[in-house]
């Protein structure tokens, strides 16, 4: 079977006018999902200046915005439980630690995160969980330059929590 030119010309420009279509629409939803992030970078970087300017109300507001949009989003869940447990609702701060520890697993190597998770389950009534997390702690024998208590301020809360 041979095609004549003309047939030729016709599924050569079908072949164009698809490829041009194609490259037309991936570049109008590419601009929709930048303005997204903008949008999100935006709010999450906001959050982060209210909480650090301590208005935690405002803070707690523009992070449940982005993760309306990105609840997948450890550092949004970080900054939110860490809004959370300043504001005194240290159950909820709980949820959100949790939630970046489902998202990133790897954060139990994080000395930081971990010591802020024992102190967000203690203060959260999760003793079991506190205690898991405060043994992990200790065992590894982390310590940080800005923390130069760390081992001594984790046994602190395991003797609270021992002597609940």
């Amino acid at each position: 079977m041979s095609f004549t030119e003309p047939v030729r010309k016709y599924i050569l420009s079908c072949i164009v006018a698809l490829i041009v279509i194609g490259l037309i629409v991936a570049s109008v939803m590419a601009n929709n999902q930048d303005e997204k992030f903008r949008i999100d970078e935006t709010l999450y970087n906001n959050a982060v200046q209210l909480q650090s300017n301590g208005d935690l109300d405002g803070a707690e507001e523009a992070i449940s915005q982005v993760l309306k949009h990105q609840p997948n989003s450890e550092m949004a869940n970080y900054v939110a439980a860490l809004t959370n447990a300043q504001n005194g609702d240290l159950k909820r701060a709980a949820i959100y630690m949790q939630k970046v520890l489902d998202i990133n697993p790897h954060k139990v190597e994080d000395p930081r995160f971990m010591i802020q998770l024992g102190e967000i389950f203690v203060g959260a009534e999760k003793y079991k969980e506190a205690k898991i997390v405060l043994l992990r702690c200790q065992e590894s024998q982390w310590s940080l330059e800005d923390f130069p208590n760390y081992q001594e301020h984790v046994a602190a809360l395991l003797t609270q929590i021992e002597n609940l």
